[in-house]
């Protein structure tokens, strides 16, 4: 049988030309692509671009180079980009709903990279959890709990609540809250604590560490001890003051009271 009847030679060998234009096209789009990734990137890296956001920009030109191609390559069967764009639009439309916590999710993340409340290595308190940031990426930040469990959260959970940078400022201020009898002098019990904060191992001169009579409990005459230290050394700081605030009244002869309840009777017992 005779094909050449049904098949236009001349249509074959122009949609031929055009197909292997095509192909033609998107590799040499793809080896642009692939270039200017390669380029973004090593630029990146000597300007010591922060390597989250390198790689983002980086892929984001790669993806642009090859969708430029594809779009120019539809044109050369004819087919109408603008109709094409309109299609894409519905389509990016329709995704957009069926994945719009995805979507918050990644503007979210757009908006912690751009912004930065907070770095890898910071100590943060976010959506409920605290513990030290391992990676921000653009669907979920990564944490590490102090005993060491990785919890990986949402992004649009973080940027829709409170975020607390703990270690954002290089010193942090230690309250030690401290009760003690009612018969010890108030002068004496200053003395003590103001000799155990000003004796402690990493307590900062600047700014200056105070002694406060905060309240009248209802068993304790309460004090508290408020010192400054480098933030890394927190926790470590407050036992120490801990430790010699015990130590130092003990010596003194201060106590520290049980919470206690005084009973009155209005009328005297039977059979007492």
């Amino acid at each position: 049988m005779d094909f050449s009847q049904f098949i236009d030679v001349n249509v074959l060998i122009t949609y031929g030309l055009r197909l292997l234009g095509v192909f033609a096209l998107l590799i040499a789009a793809r080896i642009l692509a692939s270039w200017v990734r390669r380029v973004m990137m090593r630029g990146f890296e000597r300007s010591k671009f922060d390597v989250t956001l390198g790689k983002f920009f980086a892929n984001l030109a790669s993806w642009t180079v090859m969708l430029l191609a594809v779009l120019f390559a539809l044109s050369l069967f004819g087919i109408e980009t603008t109709s094409f764009a309109a299609i894409l639009a519905a389509a990016g439309f329709a995704i957009g709903m069926a994945f719009q916590g995805t979507l918050a999710n990644f503007a979210s993340g757009v908006l912690l990279l751009v912004f930065r409340p907070f770095a890898v290595g910071d100590a943060v308190r976010v959506a409920g959890e605290v513990g030290q940031v391992d990676a921000i990426g653009l669907f979920t930040t990564t944490i590490d709990t102090f005993d060491r469990r990785r919890i990986i959260i949402p992004n649009s959970s973080i940027t829709s609540a409170t975020i607390e940078n703990i270690t954002h400022h290089p010193t942090r201020r230690v309250d030690v809250e401290i009760g003690v009898a009612y018969d010890a002098s108030t002068t004496r019990t200053r003395e003590v604590l103001d000799g155990v904060v000003r004796g402690t191992e990493g307590v900062l001169d600047d700014p200056a560490p105070a002694i406060i009579l905060s309240n009248l409990g209802a068993s304790s005459v309460d004090w508290t001890l408020r010192a400054w230290c480098r933030a890394e050394d927190y926790w470590t700081v407050r036992e120490r003051l801990l430790e010699r605030a015990k130590n130092a009244l003990d010596d003194a002869g201060i106590g520290i009271p049980f919470p206690q309840l005084d009973v009155h009777l209005d009328q005297p017992v039977v059979g007492a």
